[in-house]
């Protein structure tokens, strides 16, 4: 282990190393979390990764758990250790707003199950970060409080919806994090930030307690700085949950196991044809083969797949989530909860909702929730959202023909790396095909994760892995055998190469 002797060193070191110093008496949890909480205050008006941090809750809690390691307490793995929550989940005392103006002001009654299950496991909650409003888009610039920013390069993008939580890792705020992920909104924003980031198999996690945005695509997950993290992360919040009827009654995979053997030797790799091409970014396809290329030297057997229906994923995703988005937002009403406008007496109900709802909503919440209503309105429900549950029954067609000759599919996890803020504001389609590489695992319900593959033009690329439903440990199994071959040629984890946010970016940034 690394000796961490400075506050640079805590805030650098993983969860597993930050635990082993707890455990030897070299540092406590409450040094850990103040120097994380220190470090927000310090880099996060540039970065913008928090909605909302708890810092007295946190030393709170931090303090219990160093009584407790000093009392003789058997622990788990992650006590003690501070994690960053995306503002999806309830947690009970604080304001959980989904990053928009329309639950500004909400303040949760109750603790959603995943953040329960980190809290009981002994983990320090710094407080909530950022993301796309209600998780809708792919670089955190819809949030109603603001853009956050990617610390390779703060006129980037940090990835969305929860760019958020990765930005909170890259920028050395937080060791862990927690997010969501519908279309790829966990594996998205660490492709972007060099990050580790995945999506468990749908009902893997518990739901309760999570803002519903897309019920049968949203999947609560981990996201960590190195595999071996992000696994025991994944092993604490997963398991069945009776408060979530899309629970999946059954133990979690073997991830943490996985993570640390690593080994891939006869393993059958499928590279999915339709997954490349026009569209990719050149530097970004070349870290990608150069990442098959490793995990084959690690004794992998690597075959081309064909998905056809992976083609039709993009359009089949943006008609059922945004149909199933106008159906859970329609509850924000003005009635009931959240931000009530123009309710002064002169008004009638339906234009206090039509007003509450307008200053409520941001423009890309308002767009999707108009296509929604579209795609599920009488006379258009057949030709729109059937067809495109009939595009979804194809892809999990296609997958389950993949398992036959392959045990995980591989892919570039984005088609480019983090594009300037603003660059895509204006244009929605090309907004949506970020996600194009992520889309088809939330259909298909299945595994997936995305890892650190390297660097093209200073900024990162992610390597995605699938895999069958419930066979998360081979997500782990193939991103700690890719950590372990790449780290070999990059001297060490590849976020010790990102630039330090230093006066001239803060001077950028502003």
């Amino acid at each position: 282990m690394t000796d961490i002797t400075t506050t640079g060193d805590i805030l650098r070191a993983d969860a597993t190393e930050l635990v082993a110093a707890m455990e030897a008496g070299d540092l406590s949890s409450e040094q850990i979390t103040a120097a994380c909480l220190d470090r927000i205050e310090a880099v996060d008006p540039q970065v913008n990764a928090f909605i909302t941090v708890d810092a007295d809750r946190a030393l709170e809690q931090a303090r219990g758990i160093d009584a407790r390691r000093a009392a003789g307490e058997k622990l788990g793995p992650l006590a003690g250790v501070p994690l960053a929550v995306k503002d999806m989940f309830c947690y009970k005392g604080m304001r959980t707003t989904a990053a928009s103006r329309i639950l500004e002001h909400w303040i949760s009654p109750y603790t959603s199950t995943v953040v329960e299950r980190c809290i009981d496991a002994g983990m320090v909650i710094l407080g909530k970060t950022n993301l796309d409003e209600f998780a809708m888009g792919s670089s955190t610039e819809t949030s109603a409080f603001g853009p956050t920013r990617n610390p390779w390069a703060t006129d980037r993008i940090p990835g969305g919806s929860g760019g958020g939580s990765a930005a909170a890792l890259a920028a050395f705020e937080a060791p862990l994090a927690l997010g969501t992920d519908t279309g790829g909104s966990i594996r998205m924003p660490a492709s972007v930030t060099g990050t580790v980031g995945v999506k468990p198999t749908y009902g893997g996690t518990s739901r309760y307690g999570v803002i519903a945005m897309a019920s049968s695509l949203d999947q609560p997950g981990p996201c960590g700085r190195s595999v071996l993290d992000t696994a025991l992360l994944h092993e604490v919040i997963g398991g069945h949950d009776p408060m979530d009827q899309t629970s999946v009654p059954a133990d979690v995979p073997p991830v943490v196991e996985a993570a640390r053997r690593g080994d891939v030797a006869g393993l059958r790799i499928g590279v999915v044809k339709e997954l490349s091409g026009p569209g990719y970014a050149a530097g970004v396809l070349d870290r990608f083969n150069e990442a098959v290329a490793a995990l084959s030297a690690a004794g992998a057997e690597v075959v081309e797949v064909s998905c056809p229906s992976f083609e039709h994923a993009l359009a089949a995703y943006y008609l059922i989530q945004p149909s199933e988005v106008s159906s859970n937002l329609a509850r924000y009403d003005a009635m009931r909860y959240g931000l009530r406008v123009d309710d002064d007496g002169h008004h009638s109900a339906e234009q206090v909702m039509t007003a509450s709802r307008g200053a409520g909503f941001g423009a890309e919440a308002k767009r999707r929730i108009i296509i929604g209503t579209y795609a599920l309105s009488s006379g258009y429900y057949d030709a729109y959202y059937g067809s495109a549950q009939k595009v979804r029954t194809l892809i999990s067609r296609d997958l389950g023909e993949a398992w036959k000759t392959c045990d995980v599919l591989v892919s570039a996890t984005t088609p480019t790396t983090a594009f300037r803020i603003g660059e895509r504001a204006d244009d929605p389609l090309a907004m949506y095909a970020a996600d194009l590489c992520t889309i088809p695992a939330n259909m298909g319900g299945i595994a997936s994760g995305s890892f650190p593959a390297g660097l093209s033009g200073g900024l990162p690329v992610g390597f995605q892995v699938m895999a069958p439903v419930m066979r998360d440990d081979r997500v782990y199994q193939v991103g700690a055998a890719l950590e372990r071959e790449l780290e070999k040629g990059w001297g060490g984890p590849l976020l010790t190469r990102i630039p330090a946010l230093d006066e001239s970016e803060k001077e950028g940034a502003r």
